[in-house]
């Protein structure tokens, strides 16, 4: 599914995460680790935001060599959005429609479920940070994603919406073979998450638990 191939990422000359060889089959991944271990770094790198040496492919589509492509099949949820002030919530949703080619309803099941209908015509300068967090969950479902990354999902929303994220992770990954990179510092709940699968960052490297 995702194979890493010579992954190598450093700022200046220290190295924060090197991965020579893994392959993720699809699944629903639990990123482990402390603070500057490169949870943050890995997703955003998968997610073609930040240069890396080596390449990583989504079945035979390369990152470096064909990164419309692959792009176009991955998504990604950051832990701290930032969307441009003076758009719509609603506006950023039509945009991500269209460049994710959604179908047209796709949206309103999503908006309905994480209770969004009274904010959404504001401008983003307006969201608390809640708000902003399920604007971002909502656009990385967007679309028909192979992979979605989700950066710290689980902090800044309430409980309510924190039940409706686990749904949307599972039956994404259940019903539609979605394969998902989560990192978080919160111990997913094996209730709502039976599915997924721990791996630990730590020493630069990635690696299963044993």
């Amino acid at each position: 599914m995702i194979h890493f191939s010579h992954f190598k990422k450093s700022y200046g000359r220290q190295t924060v995460l090197e991965i020579p060889d893994l392959t993720l089959s699809a699944g629903i991944y639990w990123i482990k680790g402390a603070n500057g271990t490169g949870k943050s770094t890995l997703l955003k790198s998968l997610a073609g935001l930040l240069f890396f040496n080596g390449d990583v492919h989504l079945q035979e589509i390369s990152l470096k060599k064909h990164p419309v492509a692959y792009r176009e099949k991955v998504n990604f949820g950051d832990a701290e959005p930032i969307f441009p002030g003076f758009l719509t919530g609603a506006e950023m949703i039509a945009l991500f429609k269209k460049a994710k080619g959604s179908d047209p309803q796709q949206d309103a099941s999503f908006i309905s479920q994480m209770n969004m209908e009274h904010y959404l015509n504001n401008p983003i300068n307006t969201y608390s940070s809640g708000m902003l967090k399920k604007l971002s969950l909502l656009l990385a479902f967007m679309g028909k994603p192979e992979v979605i990354l989700l950066d710290e999902p689980l902090i800044t929303i309430d409980a309510a919406s924190l039940n409706t994220i686990y749904n949307w992770i599972t039956t994404s990954y259940q019903d539609k073979n979605i394969t998902f990179l989560l990192s978080s510092h919160q111990t997913p709940d094996q209730n709502l998450l039976p599915d997924a699968i721990e791996l630990s960052i730590s020493g630069q490297s990635l690696k299963f638990p044993f």
